[in-house]
């Protein structure tokens, strides 16, 4: 062998060892062998966390990866979200935070591969499963299906996405190794025509790599299209894995854990969950030893803010809509520091890696810091201000108004002098009743709650039904019943009340209202600002313990819903969202309108139940 053949060799296994792509010209090859992955002809077992672009401020995405590389990951899974992308139909946006395309190409320069989840849905905790509402207001349309208005929506948005990523895949010299289409079907139907119809468009889409399927065990059997590679959801015992994917590949592997579950995540009202390291710690070290390859979700939960959040709902359980901290109790935590369940698995993989290769130094943890009485100067009324309001005899949904997200004011005028019950029929989700200007009382469909009495004075009285969309469902038959709003009618004692008023508050622009210098002395719901100084900047998180319901937005960035029910009573404000000097709050707050300052303190609190 001659001398330069060998120094070829040498930097060929140096690069498959390390698990980092090549430059962005060098095209790779990735194929499935019998037992493993092949990478340039090479066994390769993908070491995998998932981690979600839209839930990691766009400036901390490679400081996220460097932790991902630190803990012995040689490859970042991650969705990509239909609604972020087309949030109006036809008008696409991968910009900013949406860059989903600079996300690969960062993961690819810190030498990190990326398995790429583009399916129409992707469940995750996320609304309506990563559909864009407006999917809901054309007439017939079945979303996971082959109905027609679907499949054609559903086409131009994988075309799009093909253009941002389908030249990043590694046989096009990118760092994309596998895409998936679909996502869990096998736990919603078993049409293999649709899901022959899903590989085509990714085909069409430029997606020419290797595809696969992902399905829990009980369902991958309806889920997998025959001739693709199917991998399991959930399942991690490495004998069972292999029978399974033998009984539905030919016999063969590889074997891939698409989603392994070290962790859980949380909905209001219930408590935090959390699963310890050591419960799972074996389980990682038998499935290496084993040669499957796996993806850990998550690796890095993050937050889910705005109005992206989920729920879940079938016929035993309630409406259960998930919080925005998305910390999982994963390996990294939701600021995206290393937790001992981070260090338990980095000590495990680290048993696996081939001799002499060394893991990267685990970056220390970011800083945080306290900031007391933050105070709120400026207040305004959601009642005053309003927008031009849309008119119509029954109430309208949000679908029908055109709204995506946020919240809707119903108003209506009465003249009934008594007392009765004002019901709500099908409330979505979450309702505060003012009479006249003043909070009454609040409905919740997470309670089942409908109904409110209610004891009329003399004269006109009005209305104000002030609802809020708390995410929509994201798993299950329920995807087809997912619109916002009052959906069905308002009585009061019986009667069908009728005439209303609709006022459009999707919170895009908080600049709006009519703010005044001073506290408005009114009970109902209010946003609040000011203003305050910072001589350094570190992650902070805004305590909401004494609050009662609501949104906060700092420099303009939305950092999502906080609830005193809990668990989560925080939220995090990244240190990459403030600045040194004069910093923007903004607070919208439901229950308590007389709250006039905020403190944030050094370490989350997500474990406490009021």
């Amino acid at each position: 062998m001659c001398m330069k053949k060998l120094l070829f060799l040498l930097l060929i296994t140096s690069a498959i060892i390390s698990h980092k792509p090549a430059s962005a010209q060098a095209k790779h090859t990735f194929a499935l062998g019998d037992t493993q992955f092949l990478l340039d002809g090479k066994p390769f077992q993908m070491i995998s966390g998932e981690m979600h672009y839209p839930r990691v401020p766009r400036e901390a995405w490679r400081a996220r990866m460097k932790m991902a590389k630190a803990m012995g990951l040689n490859t970042i899974g991650t969705y990509v979200f239909w609604n972020l992308h087309e949030p109006e139909k036809g008008k696409f946006d991968f910009t900013g935070g949406n860059d989903v395309a600079e996300f690969v190409k960062i993961a690819q320069q810190e030498g990190l591969w990326v398995i790429l989840r583009p399916s129409p849905y992707v469940c995750a905790e996320w609304e309506f499963g990563g559909y864009p509402y407006w999917l809901q207001n054309e007439k017939g349309l079945i979303v996971r299906s082959k109905e027609a208005q679907y499949l054609a929506e559903y086409k131009k948005y994988i075309l799009a996405v093909g253009k941002q990523l389908a030249p990043l895949q590694i046989n096009h010299g990118g760092n994309i190794l596998m895409v998936q289409i679909e996502n869990e079907y096998g736990s919603y139907s078993d049409d293999k025509e649709y899901l022959k119809i899903n590989e085509q468009m990714f085909r069409e889409a430029g997606f020419d790599g290797l595809l696969y399927t992902c399905d829990p065990a009980p369902d991958l059997v309806k889920g997998h299209l025959p001739g693709m590679l199917p991998a399991v959801n959930g399942l991690d015992n490495p004998k069972k894995v292999k029978q399974l994917i033998n009984a539905n590949h030919g016999g063969k592997g590889p074997y891939y854990i698409a989603e392994w579950y070290p962790a859980w995540f949380d909905w209001w009202g219930t408590k935090h969950h959390t699963v310890p390291s050591e419960q799972y710690s074996g389980h990682l070290d038998s499935v290496l030893a084993a040669g499957i390859s796996i993806n850990m979700y998550m690796f890095h939960g993050g937050t889910t803010r705005g109005f992206m959040n989920g729920a879940n709902y079938n016929d035993k359980n309630p409406y259960e809509p998930q919080i925005s901290s998305y910390d999982y109790d994963a390996p990294l935590d939701e600021a995206g520091n290393a937790t001992p369940k981070f260090m338990a698995f980095r000590n495990v993989i680290e048993k696996h890696l081939p001799p002499g290769v060394k893991l990267p130094p685990v970056p220390a943890a970011k800083s945080s810091m306290a900031i007391s009485n933050i105070k709120l100067s400026q207040s305004a009324t959601i009642l005053k201000g309003l927008p031009t309001p849309k008119t119509s005899l029954r109430p309208l949904t949000f679908e029908e108004l055109n709204q995506a997200y946020g919240f809707v004011l119903y108003r209506t005028t009465l003249t009934v002098n008594r007392s009765a019950f004002l019901k709500l029929t099908d409330l979505r989700d979450y309702a505060v009743i003012m009479v006249n200007g003043k909070t009454v009382g609040t409905l919740h469909r997470r309670l089942t709650q409908d109904s409110i009495a209610l004891k009329l004075p003399a004269g006109k009285v009005q209305l104000d039904i002030l609802v809020e969309n708390l995410g929509r469902i994201n798993f299950g038959k329920y995807l087809l019943q997912n619109k916002k709003g009052i959906t069905n009618k308002v009585t009061f004692g019986g009667h069908e009340v009728l005439n209303w008023k609709m006022y459009s508050l999707p919170f895009k622009n908080i600049s709006t209202f009519d703010f005044a210098d001073y506290h408005i002395n009114t009970t109902s719901p209010q946003v609040k600002k000011g203003t305050f100084t910072l001589d350094k900047v570190a992650d902070t998180y805004l305590d909401m313990r004494k609050w009662g319901k609501g949104m906060i937005w700092i420099n303009g960035h939305n950092l999502g819903r906080y609830w005193s029910i809990g668990p989560q009573q925080t939220l995090y404000v990244p240190a990459e969202w403030l600045k040194k000097g004069a910093n923007n709050i903004t607070v919208l707050e439901l229950l308590k309108p007389e709250m006039t300052t905020i403190s944030a303190i050094d370490k989350p609190i997500l474990n406490m139940l009021q």
